[in-house]
C-alpha cells in the first residue's frame, strides 16, 4: 500500500527517504500531512522545544470563522489554518469521516 518517497526538507534543504514503515505509522497515528523536516532536523527542533527554547508563534486568519488565530508555524497560502475552536470542530469531522 506504501511506497517509499523522497521528500525535500523545509529547514536545511537535504533530500530524504519517508519509507513505507513511516507512512504506515503515520497513518496510525491519525497523522495526515507528510513530515516537513529531515530527521536530524526533525530531532533538533525536537531538542529546542525540550530544553525551554523559545517557541515562534504566528498570527494568521482562521479559514473557516475569519478570526485571528495564533499558531506555532509559519502559515502557508497553500493550507487553511484554523483558530483553536474551528481546528477543535475541522479535527472532529475529520475523525468521523475515516
Amino acid at each position: 500500500m506504501y511506497q517509499d518517497r523522497t521528500l525535500t526538507c523545509r529547514d536545511c534543504g537535504t533530500t530524504f527517504v519517508f519509507s513505507a514503515g513511516e507512512q504506515a505509522f503515520f497513518a496510525a497515528k491519525g497523522l495526515q500531512n507528510d513530515p516537513q523536516r529531515c530527521p536530524s532536523c526533525r530531532q533538533a527542533a525536537r531538542n529546542a522545544r525540550a530544553s525551554g527554547g523559545p517557541r515562534e508563534y504566528h498570527a494568521a486568519i482562521c479559514a473557516m470563522c475569519g478570526g485571528q488565530a495564533i499558531v506555532p508555524f509559519a502559515p502557508r497560502n497553500d493550507r487553511p489554518v484554523y483558530c483553536s475552536s474551528c481546528y477543535d470542530k475541522v479535527r472532529a469531522t475529520a475523525g468521523t469521516s475515516a
